[in-house]
């Protein structure tokens, strides 16, 4: 059983973090050209939060991927 490699969901969890902070930051660009009528839409939070969401996505991809050397 030793020697089975095992993906950790950790892996799966940040390509998904990943790819939705990419679909966000999309829109997010979109809004740059074509404001959105709410409140507080100068703050672009959907930017920040993507760009959150790519940083977390890529660590946990980094940190969790299934060929890493494991000490």
């Amino acid at each position: 059983m030793e020697s089975e490699r095992q993906i950790p969901i950790w892996f799966f969890i940040g390509g998904l973090l990943g790819f939705y902070g990419l679909l966000i930051l999309g829109t997010g660009v979109y809004g740059l050209f074509d404001p959105p009528n709410v409140a507080l839409a100068y703050l672009h939070a959907d930017i920040w939060w993507s760009l959150l969401m790519i940083a977390l996505g890529a660590f946990y991809c980094i940190r969790f991927h299934p060929f890493r050397q494991r000490r």
